[in-house]
């Protein structure tokens, strides 16, 4: 059965636009809408401006000829199916309202029994006793209740499409690190497969080398040898001989026979040389690189895979008026020229520094820094608090919080409560500085041979922000998350 919603959106479609009733004996025009006839024939009987100009219609203003409408009898057996299930749809309102124990109208409401009751219920033994009202009177504070029960439903609604959006992006970010992570390891195992092959041609290429040498070997040697059987076989055949012949041959030149006989000296050759005994002792050295190059890799990849890349930019804000700032603010350069700069309590006007973008609250972030010193240059690179500061003399050590190290030309220092020139393998040329706020650790490495400069151990109460210091004409750095950082042209 239709309900009395349903029945009354459709009685709502088939209303003249006239009268605003629904439609009576419904005719159509040339536009195709729709009107009551007895409502189009007073409309056509109101005089117009121009009696010349036909009449036109009432809701779209298209111009109709007067003896053009016609009945539309689909649309009245449609209004008439309407009226009908509007009258069902009353009967059951009716039907509704009616007590079906005494088939009277129902006007009272038992607050104890929670039943509607007509008036012959309401003078029944049962009820006599309880609290009734009229059904609106009872109706009343329920409403009320109802209203602050949908105000607290909509307020933890609220709540949880607040915590579903929040998770949603929080579930967002961790799809991406996963994806990140995923890829890394895709990139960081393809770069080891590659090495492993490399590695594989050389070690081959070593030992096929040692295998020919050792082929060499043994055929010289059997040359050698064979050689020498030769003539020992021939000398023992001669002498053979000379043993069975009588006494007077035997005897002839038998002095120098045996002297030639005692002064010949075996030759022992060797089949492998000292040489070549050494080069096959010493093969497992070649494979050090490759035992460093795993334990490299191993320590990369875990390391990579538990912080997270920080994709950081500069902020011009910040930056000292004699740093040169690339357009994508990822690079900058040293200028003795000053930029027009607007001053802001943001800016550092005296040591020539530059923030990055965001800062940190918590979580574990890596980023790298590539540097090109000029000569004479330096480059100081760490993390600084919120409320560094920013005007005048700035202390570059953890009681000021700033935890850096500098690149010198020539060296590298950290700067903690007094320098500390460090003893490096090489001068980095790509710096990794990573972040563990909760743990608290600054930790400084060799971006291309992950040597480990130096590292900070402090305890974070606010947010911290990446700091880049900069001097010497013509030194510049560029940012990265990744290793291959490009520099600045």
């Amino acid at each position: 059965m239709a309900s009395a919603a349903s029945v009354t959106s459709l009685a709502d479609e088939v209303n003249c636009p006239i009268c605003q009733g629904t439609l009576r004996e419904p005719v159509t025009i040339d536009c195709g809408h729709n009107f009551c006839r007895i409502c189009l024939t007073h409309y056509l009987e109101i005089p117009s401006l121009d009696p010349e100009e036909p009449p036109t219609c009432p809701l779209c203003k298209e111009p109709f000829r007067p003896g053009s409408f016609r009945p539309n009898w689909q649309l009245a057996s449609v209004v008439e199916n309407i009226e009908r299930l509007k009258l069902v749809s009353r009967l059951d309102i009716e039907e509704e309202d009616i007590c079906p124990e005494h088939g009277e109208k129902v006007y009272f409401f038992c607050e104890d029994d929670e039943m509607q009751l007509c008036v012959v219920c309401r003078e029944a033994w049962e009820h006599r006793a309880h609290t009734v009202r009229f059904l609106e009177d009872a109706a009343g504070p329920y409403r009320e209740q109802i209203q602050k029960c949908l105000e607290c439903l909509r307020k933890e609604r609220e709540e949880i499409q607040g915590v579903q959006s929040r998770e949603n992006r929080r579930i967002q970010v961790l799809l991406t690190q996963v994806a990140t992570k995923k890829q890394k390891v895709i990139s960081e195992f393809a770069h080891l497969s590659q090495f492993l092959e490399e590695q594989q041609s050389i070690l081959l290429a070593q030992l096929e080398r040692l295998d020919g040498d050792i082929l060499k070997h043994r055929d010289e040697f059997d040359v050698l040898v064979t050689g020498e059987i030769s003539r020992f076989s021939t000398l023992i055949e001669e002498l053979e001989e000379k043993k069975e012949r009588p006494a007077r041959e035997l005897l002839m030149d038998i002095r120098s026979t045996l002297i030639r006989c005692e002064t010949r000296r075996c030759r022992k050759p060797e089949a492998v040389s000292p040489e070549l005994g050494q080069r096959i002792r010493d093969f497992p050295q070649q494979a050090l690189p490759l035992r460093k190059e795993m334990k490299m890799f191993l320590e990369k990849l875990c390391f990579e895979l538990d912080y997270e890349p920080a994709h950081i930019s500069l902020d011009p804000w910040t930056s000292h008026p004699k740093l040169l700032l690339s357009e994508d603010h990822q690079q900058a350069r040293f200028s003795y020229k000053w930029q027009k700069s607007p001053d802001s309590p943001q800016r550092f006007d005296r040591a020539t520094c530059v923030l990055a973008h965001g800062g940190f609250t918590g979580g574990r972030h890596t980023w790298v820094v590539s540097v090109d010193l000029a000569p004479g240059g330096s480059c100081t690179l760490g993390v600084v608090s919120k409320d560094i500061r920013r005007k005048g003399e700035l202390r570059l050590r953890p009681e000021e919080g700033v935890w850096a190290v500098r690149l010198a030309w020539g060296f590298v220092s950290a700067l903690g409560s007094f320098p500390t020139r460090l003893a490096l393998e090489e001068q980095p040329q790509q710096v990794r500085v990573s972040v563990d706020y909760e743990v608290g650790w600054v930790t400084f490495a060799n971006a291309v041979t992950q040597e480990p400069i130096y590292t900070f151990t402090a305890s974070f109460t606010q947010k911290i922000f990446p700091f880049f210091g900069l001097w010497g004409r013509g030194s510049k750095f560029s940012l990265s998350s990744q290793e291959g950082a490009a520099t600045l042209p």
